[in-house]
């Protein structure tokens, strides 16, 4: 009896990683994308594993949850790592990438490789398994509307932004300085500076500035990694103080001192010519972000490549409906990976999108599946999406405080984390020597 081909619906951070270890692993795939065709509202290339949002992975220490999670994925062979660590860009601490150069290798690996064959196309009903449906927290309405149906049960849904984008070349460097946090690494941030005076008047203008029509919005809904900024200026006078306007670990080289309120650019591409504003999430209209914006000082003459957008992402109530490998309790032939299963971020994404694969591949091939343990960060995670004791369920990035504790007790909190994390990866090798 002969392989069944495995059908990946959505080629987006999540459907692409999960379709070349599909086919790393000798399993036919057809890989589903509806682009170009047709495009939700946030996307805008034709390309796979276009990022939406921010162009970073965020943080690369083993300290760091999310930088365990990535050398779990870099040690088991994940394309979407090894792609961004290809095409990295400058950011301090984090793993940041060259957005458009990113998305084209992940393109180029995937139409490549001999057991991939591309379908561009939209699948508006739920098909029959061997099936991996990746298609995001934007999924056309069609399809949203036929996986309702196939649960009989309704989507939960929160509200996700994205930052403006502005060229180098129209920043004033008179007014701003390169810097990382606390000088840790290479000085790989613009640091726009205001005074008090002038943070007073933006937070005025911020929270007067005229929003978008969101359908349906609500600043209770807004995930909290994704806060809009006038929805944060909203909170108090110095909440931005307190987030994306921190000044701590930064110094004014005009003055030699630390700045009453610091906005952070962030290169959004390899050749510097296009920087992000950092946690600049918002669903102001296009015409107030210009205006608002334009008062920091450093961005007076800015111009905009991309103003910030928001959307409605949707995501299933996993915990009822799918099981530690991202499948349909009912039927193990049918998975879900990315965030529409509740895990939020890039990375995690990427690793659900790996689990739910590396799962699929056992069952079609009829080996026993692998046991990811709550000790690894890619097994917690599974875990989490499927613990049905939780009540309120909501979208989470990974952190430690999901992944098992460690038996032995160590007060300081970064020494705790490294020594979950070589746990964990001490686990991870063992399952890379296995061949999972």
């Amino acid at each position: 009896m002969s392989m069944p081909t495995v059908k990946v619906i959505g080629a987006g951070l999540a459907g692409s990683e999960a379709a070349w270890q599909l086919a790393e692993r000798g399993v036919q795939v057809e890989l589903i994308e509806m682009k170009p065709h047709k495009k939700s509202p946030a996307h805008h290339s034709d390309t796979f594993a276009e990022l939406v949002c921010s162009n970073s992975f965020r943080g690369d220490k083993l300290e760091n949850a999310v930088g365990l999670l990535k050398e779990e994925m870099r040690r088991l062979g994940s394309l979407i790592i090894s792609c961004a660590d290809a095409t990295r860009v400058e950011a301090g601490g984090c793993l940041a990438v060259d957005r458009q150069g990113f998305s084209q290798l992940v393109t180029d690996k995937l139409r490549s490789h001999p057991n991939i064959t591309v379908l561009e196309e939209e699948i508006t009903q739920v098909p029959e398994g061997p099936v991996i449906i990746a298609t995001g927290p934007l999924t056309s309405d069609a399809l949203s509307e036929n996986i309702g149906t196939y649960f009989g049960s309704e989507y939960l849904h929160f509200f996700d932004a994205a930052a403006p984008l502005v060229t180098a070349e129209s920043l004033d460097m008179n007014e701003a300085w390169w810097q990382s946090r606390y000088d840790r690494g290479t000085p790989d941030y613009i640091n726009c500076a205001m005074d008090r005076q002038q943070y007073e008047e933006f937070v005025h203008a911020l929270t007067t500035a005229e929003e978008a029509d969101v359908h349906g919005f609500e600043d209770k809904n807004v995930f909290e990694g994704c806060m809009p900024v006038e929805v944060m200026a909203r909170r108090g006078f110095e909440t931005l103080r307190y987030g994306p306007l921190k000044p701590v670990g930064l110094v004014d080289p005009k003055t030699g001192r630390e700045p009453y309120a610091v906005v952070q650019l962030r290169q959004d591409n390899a050749s510097k010519t296009v920087f992000n504003l950092v946690g600049f999430q918002t669903h102001l209209k296009f015409g107030e972000q210009k205006r608002v914006f334009s008062m920091i000082p450093a961005l007076k003459n800015a111009e905009f490549v991309r103003y910030g957008v928001m959307h409605r992402n949707t995501f299933l109530r996993s915990p009822k409906l799918l099981d530690r490998y991202y499948a349909d309790r009912r039927n193990p032939l049918v998975a879900f990976a990315g965030q529409m299963t509740g895990v939020e971020g890039y990375v995690e994404s990427t690793a659900s999108g790996f689990l739910a694969a590396v799962a699929m591949a056992a069952k079609v091939q009829g080996r026993p599946l692998p046991v990811f343990p709550r000790t690894t960060a890619i097994g917690a995670l599974g875990l989490y999406i499927s613990d049905e004791s939780v009540e309120n369920f909501q979208p989470m990035n990974i952190n430690f405080s999901i992944i098992a504790p460690l038996e032995q007790r160590i007060r300081k909190k970064a020494e705790k984390n490294l020594a979950i994390a070589n746990r964990s990866l001490e686990e991870i090798d063992r399952l890379a020597e296995q061949g999972v």
